[in-house]
């Protein structure tokens, strides 16, 4: 089998890794092979936190609708379970900006929750209700 010294190829690869690893502490920076696997960590590293930057955000807009939907004078969890009965396709992140730029806008979102809220409940104890008089109502055959 013929000897393959591969030539500038090797030296290319090489630098490549070195300038990824260019600011590391001591061998993580001049050292290929150490410099390799701070290079491969710090890569991993990067892709996770590109993850779980948007989970971030997501706590953050969570917070600022709560905050805001709390000066509304309802909960968080009041506030998504009557849009989502109003059928409102507005996500966390427009929502958020809203109550941060907006307050009278994110009010009248509140408000139309609320009314889809209380109307809910009062269908539920119409059925309720209901279902009680049927209950107590002699089954006649």
């Amino acid at each position: 089998m013929p000897r393959v010294k591969r030539g500038p190829k090797r030296k290319n690869r090489r630098a490549k890794i070195l300038k990824l690893a260019k600011g590391y502490w001591g061998m993580k920076s001049r050292g290929h092979r150490i410099a390799k696997q701070q290079v491969e960590k710090a890569l991993n590293a990067a892709f996770t936190g590109r993850k779980d930057r948007k989970g971030e955000f997501r706590k953050l807009w969570i917070a600022r609708i709560n905050a805001a939907a709390r000066l509304n004078g309802m909960s968080y969890s009041q506030l998504i379970a009557g849009l989502k009965i109003t059928g409102n396709t507005l996500d966390r992140k427009i929502l958020a900006d809203l109550a941060v730029q907006d307050a009278a806008a994110f009010t009248a979102i509140v408000e139309s929750a609320r009314g889809a809220l209380n109307k809910q409940q009062l269908r539920a104890a119409l059925d309720k209700e209901t279902a009680s008089k049927r209950a107590a109502k002699p089954a006649t055959a």
